[in-house]
């Protein structure tokens, strides 16, 4: 955003709003971009730019939602992030579309429901002659961080007190220097209708701290890479070989590892974003429609010794704590990309209901208006979908979807995963803040500085968490109407930014994909296309 210096009167901070469980980074970056912490003793209840917790919003406050607003939740994605409901909705995908696309996660049982069918797959595999011994793990369906976890072979050791989830236990994972290993992949969804997803390029790799043995099953530290249990391991800050201290890789030193030992992991990558796309395709439908949210998921994938990625779990508000100087890296470069991709606008700071367009009124979840400038991609923003003019309606059809497109192709730059060439520096709402911040202060400035200083921070209590209820839309939901128009478009072309700092676009990956997805979600199409997209990967690697 140009720098303008008649709006510096009227500039003002943009301001923040976390739940008191919220990790200090979010409020470190956070000031760091020149924002304020919001503070119900002085404020307007809706005098905020962001709120963030790690429980989901009420649905009144997505129905309350103003245009210079975000909320970094929609409502029941829970849908995924608890076990049993992802291993439900993944098993019905498998069914409607296929084992070849949806067998990227080991089978599961459901206890105790599925009980009975856990012990005749336990027994035939038992009876099976020639066959590897089995090993299966079991996991509480509501808890994080490892808790609860038990990997056995012998049923008689399988004791569970609580609603668990049984899957295969990969046995045959890739291992680096003897140690277990997973990827934690960071996804922000910033649309589901039409679906819009970014994958983080930098991320973490998370080792267990002792060597991989199917002959200790009880080891933690050797069959777990959670960093909240590793870290207590007695080899945790030891220099191990191959790993170093600590548990933890950036994808950068795992990405160079791979190439080192002639590893081309391009198709891995892709195979690992089929996997995202895939699994949050189970939930698109049936994601109540609302305004300007996004969700951060974390994704935790597996390799095994094949080089196949296996989907293990995806997290709800994944942890943003900085355990390492791994995590300072990683996380706190992800929350500023996590600000820049939520596209603020310096009208935002105002946060007020002015401007023409603020309010541009859209009804049903199948359609989003947009006013189309026409104006062509410029050389700094590849050309990712081709615009049409706006096609005639009649009074009882759908007003016109969210990106509309024509014959163009998308750059085959805007979908792949190698590096493009960063956007910084550049002028932006938060660049501007930090220069006002470092500008010496005139005494009537000194004298509001101190004022503020002396404000306590607001406390805010904890919502109830939302209890999914129903799996499809109510009929309430589905004729709500919205009345803000999308923030992740840029405002020159009014199509999803390809890239944001080291978020990349994943999804739609073509017109195809983004035809299926604007005007209510088509899966089944958007299978088709991602089968193909597939097929294309293979061949292009072999």
């Amino acid at each position: 955003m140009a720098y303008d210096h008649d709006a510096e009167d009227i500039l003002k901070p943009l301001v923040f709003r976390l739940h008191e469980s919220v990790p200090e980074a979010v409020r470190e970056v956070l000031l760091e971009r020149g924002w304020s912490e919001f503070d119900e003793q002085e404020q307007d209840e809706a005098d905020w730019n962001l709120y963030w917790q790690n429980s989901p919003f009420r649905m009144t406050d997505h129905r309350s939602i103003k245009p210079w607003q975000r909320l970094n939740h929609y409502p029941e994605t829970v849908r995924i992030t608890r076990k049993d409901y992802l291993a439900r909705h993944l098993k019905r995908m498998k069914g409607i579309y296929g084992p070849s696309l949806y067998e990227f996660s080991p089978v599961a049982f459901i206890m105790p429901n599925d009980y009975v069918k856990f012990i005749a797959q336990y027994t035939k595999e038992r009876e099976s002659q020639g066959k590897k011994p089995s090993y299966w793990i079991c996991k509480p369906v509501d808890l994080s961080r490892g808790r609860g976890i038990l990997i056995f072979q012998d049923i008689k050791d399988f004791v569970y007190d609580c609603m668990v989830i049984v899957q295969k236990y990969i046995s045959n994972p890739l291992l680096i220097s003897g140690y277990k290993w997973d990827l934690r992949l960071y996804v922000c969804v910033t649309s589901f209708c039409p679906l819009t997803i970014y994958t983080y390029e930098e991320g973490l790799v998370r080792f267990a701290t002792e060597k991989f043995d199917l002959g200790s099953l009880d080891n933690v530290y050797a069959h777990l890479t959670n960093t909240s249990i590793n870290k207590f391991g007695a080899s945790y800050k030891k220099n191990k070989e191959g790993i170093g201290r600590g548990c933890k890789w950036t994808f950068s030193k795992f990405r160079s590892y791979l190439r080192s030992h002639e590893v081309d992991d391009l198709l891995l990558w892709r195979r690992i974003n089929n996997i995202v796309m895939l699994t949050l395709l189970a939930i698109t439908p049936s994601v109540p429609l609302t305004s300007n949210c996004f969700e951060l998921f974390g994704f935790d994938i597996l390799i095994d010794d094949t080089f196949k990625p296996w989907l293990l779990e995806v997290n709800y508000s994944p942890a943003l704590r900085l355990d390492c100087s791994i995590d300072t890296t990683v996380k706190k470069r992800l929350l500023h990309d996590i600000i820049e991709l939520l596209n603020y606008k310096q009208t935002d700071t105002l946060r007020e209901n002015n401007g023409p367009g603020t309010k541009a009124s859209y009804a049903g979840r199948t359609h989003i208006p947009l006013t189309t400038q026409g104006e062509n991609a410029t050389d700094d923003a590849p050309n990712f979908l081709a615009s049409r003019q706006e096609s005639e309606c009649t009074a009882t059809s759908a007003v016109q979807s969210l990106l509309e497109v024509a014959g163009g192709s998308f750059k085959k730059e805007a979908i792949v995963m190698g590096k493009m060439a960063r956007t910084y520096p550049r002028k932006t709402l938060t660049s501007q803040l930090r220069e006002r911040m470092n500008r010496p202060k005139t005494s009537s400035q000194s004298k509001a500085a101190s004022k503020s200083k002396q404000l306590p921070g607001a406390r805010h209590p904890a919502h109830a968490s939302v209890q999914v209820t129903h799996w499809l839309p109510t009929t309430e939901l589905c004729n709500y109407k919205l009345t803000i128009p999308p923030y992740f478009l840029s405002t020159k072309d009014k199509r999803p930014f390809p890239r944001v700092g080291d978020f990349v676009l994943i999804f739609p990956f073509n017109d195809a994909a983004l035809e299926a997805s604007r005007n209510g979600i088509d899966v089944k199409s958007i299978v088709q296309e991602i089968h193909k997209l597939m097929n294309k990967q293979f061949l292009q690697c072999y």
